[in-house]
């Protein structure tokens, strides 16, 4: 008998569960991650201007294109939801967004109005459309890379993304395409206007938007600009600026245990007892600031115990996605990296059976 996840609704009713992300709607693409076991997926969208969500097999038809002044339409949004029903799974929401959306917002510069109208539609649309979560994340694009090598060897000769600041040349120094200097209070006054003016329609639209850590964290500025979300204080500040019930994490563990002396339980059961927790990225590392390495869920040399990780969101009542949003490259693999993907989503639900008394 197979077993097709309730679509009527996003309520609370639902499991702890592993989703995905993806940037195609392919039939092969939804078929394969029912397959392997997932009930939910989050979409990374086309973004024609310094496009980062790369993805194999992503045909124009078979996803959405989001940019500054270029919103999908509710019909465009309710025809990607459908397509995902009909395989058997939600459309939970925009995985995050480009930086070209909201770049100029976060730091002041000619053209923030214009993002800002973009952002509030296209809230609106995926209200509309049914899709509760909006992820974004406030970082500056193009000024350091997230990850300083193309790959490094992880377990069997595997290879995971790396970043190592030793590899960058005067990181601390502003870069080229710096036009100035800016202050931390300066993003965080432009940051409190964004959350001032989008969360208004993010209550009346019934979306949630769920912010993702800086990438490296840590670290307070690189290329000349402030990295505001580097640290806990700082996403608890972020969470008291502009309260709000729509308004929470993309708590990304991989980032979070990248900080030097970081517990990522104590971080769970901080923002998970103040219901702060929209989904959560599962992702696991080996090191922490300024050199870490991306790496299997299972990795014994890891940053952290993944069943300890998901008994305390069972804990703390968290009723999300956990989506494990970055793998590492495996023998004969695809460029998305199917096979790699699906060993960490038989992973994870395997260890949700333990978490849940041996039931299924």
């Amino acid at each position: 008998m197979s077993h097709t996840p309730s679509l009527e609704s996003h309520d609370s009713d639902l499991p702890l569960r592993a989703g995905t992300r993806t940037r195609t709607l392919s039939d092969e693409r939804l078929q394969f991650c029912r397959q392997i076991g997932i009930s939910d997926i989050f979409l990374d969208h086309r973004a024609p201007r310094g496009d980062v969500f790369t993805d194999e097999g992503s045909d124009d038809d078979e996803t959405i294109t989001i940019d500054e002044g270029v919103i999908p339409s509710v019909s465009e949004l309710v025809q990607a939801r459908r397509r995902a029903e009909d395989a058997g799974l939600r459309l939970m929401g925009i995985q995050s967004l480009s930086y070209n959306i909201y770049g100029k917002i976060m730091l002041g510069k000619d053209g923030q109005d214009d993002q800002l109208e973009t952002i509030k539609t296209l809230i609106r649309n995926l209200g509309q459309a049914d899709i509760p979560i909006l992820g974004y994340q406030w970082n500056p694009r193009g000024v350091v890379p997230m990850r300083t090598s193309q790959t490094t060897r992880v377990r069997g000769g595997a290879r995971g993304r790396e970043f190592d600041i030793d590899d960058l040349t005067q990181p601390y120094e502003r870069a080229p395409s710096v036009e100035r200097e800016y202050s931390e209070a300066e993003l965080w006054e432009n940051y409190e206007r964004f959350l001032e003016e989008v969360l208004p329609v993010a209550e009346e639209a019934g979306v949630q938007l769920a912010l993702h850590p800086a990438d490296p964290p840590t670290v307070e500025q690189l290329g000349g600009i402030p990295r505001l979300f580097r640290n806990r204080e700082a996403f608890e500040r972020a969470m008291e600026i502009v309260p709000s019930d729509n308004h929470g994490l993309k708590l990304c563990l991989g980032c979070f245990s990248e900080m030097p002396e970081t517990d990522v339980i104590e971080v769970i059961n901080h923002f998970g007892k103040n219901d702060d927790i929209v989904f959560v990225h599962l992702r696991d590392v080996i090191g922490t600031w300024p050199r870490f390495t991306e790496t299997f869920l299972d990795d014994d040399e890891s940053n952290f115990d993944t069943l300890a990780v998901l008994k305390a969101l069972d804990e703390v009542g968290f009723d999300g996605v956990m989506v494990p949003d970055h793998v590492p490259e495996i023998v004969d693999d695809t460029k998305w990296g199917h096979r790699s993907r699906a060993h960490a989503i038989a992973y994870v639900n395997g260890l949700l059976t333990c978490v849940n008394g041996g039931e299924k």
